[in-house]
C-alpha cells in the first residue's frame, strides 16, 4: 500500500477522534541487559508487571472500550493488566502492532550490533529512512504497518478511548513521521510502561507525550517535540524510500 493512502484522510470526516493511548510494554530481562528483543517472545519480569499497573493507574479515568495488543508475550501481559483494570473483557491481537524485526541484532547489545555490521548500525542511529536490520526488517516498513495499524483502530473506534500497547521503536516511527526529526535524536526516550496519546480520525494527531520521557529530553529535543503537539499526519509527512 502507498504510504500516501496510509497518511491521508479517507471516508472520516465528521466522525469524532479516536483518543489512542500508545503504551510502551513492561520491562523484561533484556531490557535490563540493553539488549534488543524485537520478535523474541521473552516475558515480563516483576518490574515489568508493575510497570504495566503503572500504565493502567495512569489510564483509570480515560474510560476505557477497547485494548489492543502485539502478538508478543510482553505486550500481551501488559495489555491484559490495563484491559482488566478497565473492565475491557477480551483483548484484540493487531499483528501491525509487532516489533520490529531486528534480525541478526537480536539478543544483541548496541555495541555487539555495531561491530557486527557498522554501516547498517549507524544507519539505525541517525537514518532511519535509510536503516535495515541485517536479516531484518526495514524501517520505513515498520513504520508503514504501524501506521496503517493506528489508522485500522481509530476507523474501528470513532470517539472512544483505546490502548494498543507496542514497543518502543514503533512508537518512536509514528513520531518521526509527525515531526520528520531524523539524525540520532529520532530515537527519543519512550519508558517502560509509559503513555503516549494520539488522536486519530483518518490522520495521525499527537495529543501528548509522556511526562516523564518528554523531562528527559535535552532541552532543544523537548522543545522541538512540544511544537509537534497538534499536527497531523499528511501525506508526504512520514519517511520515505
Amino acid at each position: 500500500m502507498a504510504i500516501e493512502q496510509l497518511l491521508t484522510r479517507q471516508d472520516h470526516d465528521g466522525a469524532p477522534a479516536c483518543r489512542l493511548y500508545l503504551v510502551r510494554h513492561g520491562t523484561t530481562k533484556l531490557n535490563v541487559q540493553n539488549r534488543y528483543r524485537g520478535r523474541r517472545d521473552i516475558p515480563l519480569d516483576a518490574q515489568g508487571y508493575q510497570d504495566a499497573v503503572d500504565a493502567a493507574r495512569r489510564l483509570s479515568n480515560v474510560g476505557l472500550t477497547a485494548v489492543y495488543t502485539g502478538p508478543l508475550r510482553r505486550t500481551i501481559a501488559t495489555a491484559q493488566i490495563i484491559a482488566d483494570a478497565a473492565g475491557v473483557p477480551d483483548l484484540r491481537i493487531l499483528h501491525g502492532l509487532n516489533n520490529l524485526d531486528y534480525g541478526a541484532w537480536e539478543g544483541m547489545t548496541s555495541d555487539e550490533a555495531a561491530a557486527n555490521d557498522p554501516e547498517a548500525h549507524a544507519a539505525y542511529r541517525s537514518a532511519p529512512n535509510e536503516a535495515q536490520c541485517p536479516q531484518g526488517e526495514r524501517l520505513i516498513d515498520a513504520q508503514r504497518r504501524m501506521i496503517a495499524a493506528v489508522q485500522l483502530i481509530g476507523s474501528r473506534h470513532p470517539g472512544e478511548s483505546v490502548v494498543a500497547v507496542t514497543h518502543a521503536v514503533m512508537i518512536r516511527l509514528i513520531l518521526v513521521a509527525l515531526n520528520g526529526v531524523l539524525g540520532e535524536s529520532w530515537r527519543q526516550p519512550i519508558g517502560r510502561g509509559s503513555v503516549t496519546e494520539f488522536h486519530v480520525d483518518g490522520t495521525i494527531q499527537l495529543a501528548a507525550l509522556p511526562e516523564e520521557d518528554a523531562s528527559a529530553l535535552p532541552e532543544e529535543d523537548s522543545a522541538a517535540l512540544a511544537s509537534v503537539a497538534g499536527s497531523r499526519l499528511t501525506t508526504g509527512s512520514a519517511m520515505t524510500g
